[in-house]
C-alpha cells in the first residue's frame, strides 16, 4: 500500500508529463512517448496551426484533487450548444489521463471519485475572445491518513488549550493586590 505522500508525488509526475506545451509530440519528449490529455492545443501542429492557450493544474485539498482547467475560446464558441458539455468533457479527458499516466508511473491504479458537480466561469476579454475556467473536485482513493480541510482547525485547538490551562489554576481566588469589591 501506497503512502500519501508516494500518491500524491505519483499525482503530480502524471500531470507534469502533460502539463507542459508539447508534451503530446513525440520529438519533443525524451523518452520518445507522445502524451495526449485531450487539450485543444494538442490538435493540429505546434508551430504552423492557430495557437489555443488551454492548460489544466491540480491541487490537494486533503484527500480531495481539484482538477482546474483554464483556455482562451472565442465567443463564438461560447454560444454554440454544447458549450457546456464540451468543457466537461476535457475534464474527463484530464482524469482519464491522469489515471493511465499515474498507472504507468507507479504502477497502481488511481481511484478518483466525483464529488460535486463541475464548475464553469466564462469572462469576456475582448469582443472576439473569452477566459474559461473550469474545476472539479475528485476524492482520491487510497487516502485514509489525510484529515478533511474543514474538519478540526488550529482556532479550535488553541480555545481548547486554553480553556485546560486555565482550569489547572485555583478556584474563584483572587490576588493580593486586587481591591475591587465583590467579586
Amino acid at each position: 500500500m501506497a503512502t500519501v505522500y508516494e500518491i500524491i508525488q505519483g499525482i503530480n509526475q502524471a500531470a507534469a508529463n502533460a502539463a507542459w506545451d508539447g508534451a503530446h509530440e513525440e520529438s519533443l519528449q525524451a523518452d520518445g512517448k507522445a502524451r495526449s490529455a485531450g487539450l485543444k492545443r494538442e490538435d493540429g501542429h505546434y508551430i504552423n496551426d492557430r495557437r489555443v492557450m488551454d492548460g489544466f493544474q491540480v491541487k490537494f485539498y486533503g484527500p480531495v484533487l481539484r482538477l482546474t482547467y483554464q483556455a482562451e475560446t472565442r465567443i463564438k464558441e461560447v454560444q454554440d450548444n454544447g458549450f457546456e458539455n464540451d468543457v466537461v468533457g476535457r475534464l474527463a479527458e484530464v482524469i482519464k489521463f491522469l489515471k493511465k499516466e499515474y498507472k504507468a508511473i507507479t504502477g497502481n491504479a488511481l481511484t478518483l471519485t466525483l464529488e460535486g458537480e463541475h464548475h464553469i466561469l466564462v469572462q469576456r476579454i475582448s469582443n472576439y475572445r473569452t477566459d474559461v475556467q473550469a474545476h472539479c473536485d475528485y476524492r482520491i482513493g487510497g487516502l485514509t491518513d489525510v484529515v478533511e480541510v474543514n474538519e478540526g482547525s488550529d482556532e479550535d485547538r488553541l480555545d481548547d488549550a486554553i480553556k485546560k490551562w486555565l482550569a489547572l489554576g485555583p478556584k474563584n481566588k483572587r490576588p493580593q493586590n486586587d481591591t475591587r469589591k465583590g467579586k
